[in-house]
C-alpha cells in the first residue's frame, strides 16, 4: 500500500478527478495494488476515524470518489486482465478502464457492454448498472456480471456470485459502490468485432427537427443489434467536418451494429436517406468506436438524465430546442433508446428499475471557465423542468 499525503509531490495529481468542479482534499490517498492493501487501508481509516471514499476510474461526476479530510481507497493500481476466450469470460482488476478492457478482449473478438467513454472505470460503471452501445443486444454491464471479489467494511474478503453471497451479488447489479470495496470482477463476454459497422452521421442544424423525428421513429423499433444515440453538439474543427459546419450546432447519430458487418449498411439506410453531410459509418475497430466520443479531462461537468415511456412530437420539440440553446461548445444533448435486452430482464432481478422505458434523455453540460458554471447548470436544469411532463 502506497500512502500519499498532502506534502507528497504526487498529491495533487492523485486527488484530481475527471470533473473540474470537484476540488476535494483528502487527508490520505491509499493506492492499493491488492486486496490485502485494501484491508490495510480500511483498518487505517478505522483507527484514524476517517471517512472513506473509493476511487477506481475517477469518473464519478458527483465527486463521491474523493473526499475532504478522509481516506481515499485508490484501486487504480489493480490493472490485471485475464481473458478466457474458450469460456467466454474475463477477470479484471478494479482499476481497469474500459479502454483497457476493450483492447484486451478484442484480441479475441470478444466484448461486453461497456461505457460510451473509454476512460471510465469498469468498477464504477458496473456497480452503477452500466449503459453502453451494446446494451440493447447484450443487456447492461451489470447484466453480464458473473462474480465480484470485494473487501467488506469490516475488512473481510468475500466473493459475490449467484452461488456465493447471492443477496450481495443482487445488490451489486446497479446498487452502487457502497457495499464494500470491489477488487476484481468476472464478466460474460460475447462475440463482437474486432471489426464492426459503426461511426457517426452528421447533419447541419437546419435539418435537426427532420433528423430527430426520423431517429425517434426508427431507433427504438430497430433490431437489438443497433445501438445508437441522437446527439446535438458543436461541429468540431476536424478535417472530416465541412468548414461551414465547424463551430455551429449540428445534429448527429452515433451508431453501432452489433452483428455481421455486411448487415450494418441496411440498418443505417433510414438515416442515410436524409443525406448526412458527414458519413463516417463503415467497418471500423470496435475498440476505436468505443473511444469516439471521449471528452478530455479538466472540464467542468454537470450531467443529468430522465426516463421516458414515450417521446411524442412535443417532447422532441423541447429536446431540439435545448439542443440549440447549449451554453458551451462542449455541451452535448443526447437521446438514447432502451428496449431490447435491457427490457427483457425482470424488474426485480436487479436494483436497476424502470427497465421497460423506451427512451433516456441526457443533458451533458461541459464547460471550461468556472465563471460559466451558473448558466450551464441552469441550462441542464431548465431542460429537465420542461421535459418533466413527458418523463
Amino acid at each position: 500500500m502506497d500512502l500519499i499525503t498532502p506534502t507528497d509531490p504526487r498529491y495533487d495529481d492523485a486527488r484530481t478527478v475527471f470533473n473540474a468542479m470537484i476540488d476535494k482534499r483528502p487527508a490520505v490517498i491509499a493506492q492499493c495494488a491488492s486486496p490485502g492493501d485494501v484491508v490495510d487501508a480500511l483498518a487505517l481509516a478505522e483507527r484514524e476515524g476517517d471517512a472513506v471514499a473509493v476511487r477506481a476510474g475517477g469518473h464519478s461526476v458527483a465527486g463521491v470518489s474523493v473526499n475532504d479530510g478522509g481516506l481515499v481507497v485508490d484501486v487504480r493500481p489493480m490493472k490485471q486482465i485475464q481473458v478466457d476466450p474458450e469460456a467466454g469470460k474475463v477477470r479484471v482488476g478494479a482499476g481497469v478502464t474500459w479502454a483497457e478492457f476493450d483492447r484486451a478482449t478484442q484480441e479475441h473478438g470478444l466484448a461486453t457492454t461497456g461505457g460510451r467513454v473509454s476512460t471510465t472505470g469498469v468498477a464504477g460503471l458496473t456497480l452503477g448498472g452500466g449503459s453502453g452501445w451494446l446494451e440493447r443486444r447484450f443487456g447492461l454491464t451489470c447484466d453480464n456480471l458473473l462474480s465480484v471479489d470485494l473487501v467488506t467494511a469490516g475488512g473481510r474478503l468475500v466473493t459475490a456470485s449467484e452461488d456465493e453471497n447471492p443477496e450481495l451479488f443482487w445488490a451489486l447489479h446497479g446498487g452502487g459502490g457502497n457495499f464494500g470495496v470491489a477488487t476484481s470482477f468476472v464478466f460474460r463476454l460475447h462475440p463482437v468485432g474486432p471489426t464492426v459497422a459503426a461511426g457517426l452521421l452528421i447533419w447541419p442544424g437546419a435539418l435537426a427537427a427532420e433528423v430527430a423525428r426520423r431517429y425517434r421513429d426508427v431507433a427504438y423499433d430497430a433490431p437489438d443489434e443497433l445501438g445508437s444515440g441522437l446527439v446535438f453538439l458543436t461541429g468540431p474543427p476536424e478535417e472530416f467536418v465541412p468548414t461551414h459546419l465547424q463551430g455551429t450546432t449540428v445534429v448527429a447519430i452515433a451508431a453501432l451494429w452489433a452483428g455481421a458487418v455486411e448487415e450494418g449498411a441496411e440498418a443505417m439506410r433510414p438515416f442515410r436517406e436524409l443525406s448526412p453531410e458527414v458519413d463516417l459509418v463503415g467497418p471500423m475497430p470496435y475498440a476505436d468506436f468505443q473511444c469516439m466520443i471521449d471528452d478530455p479531462p479538466g472540464l467542468h461537468n454537470y450531467w443529468s438524465a430522465d426516463y421516458h415511456d414515450t417521446f411524442p412530437d412535443e417532447a422532441l420539440d423541447i429536446f431540439v430546442k435545448y439542443g440549440f440553446e447549449r451554453q458551451s461548445p462542449h455541451v452535448q444533448q443526447i437521446l438514447l433508446p432502451w428496449g431490447g435486452a435491457v427490457a427483457r430482464v425482470p424488474e426485480d432481478a436487479t436494483p436497476m428499475t424502470k427497465r421497460t422505458v423506451a427512451w433516456v434523455t441526457h443533458p451533458f453540460a461541459l464547460w471550461e471557465d468556472p465563471v460559466d458554471t451558473g448558466r450551464n447548470i441552469d441550462w441542464a436544469r431548465s431542460f429537465r423542468r420542461d421535459i418533466a411532463r413527458y418523463a
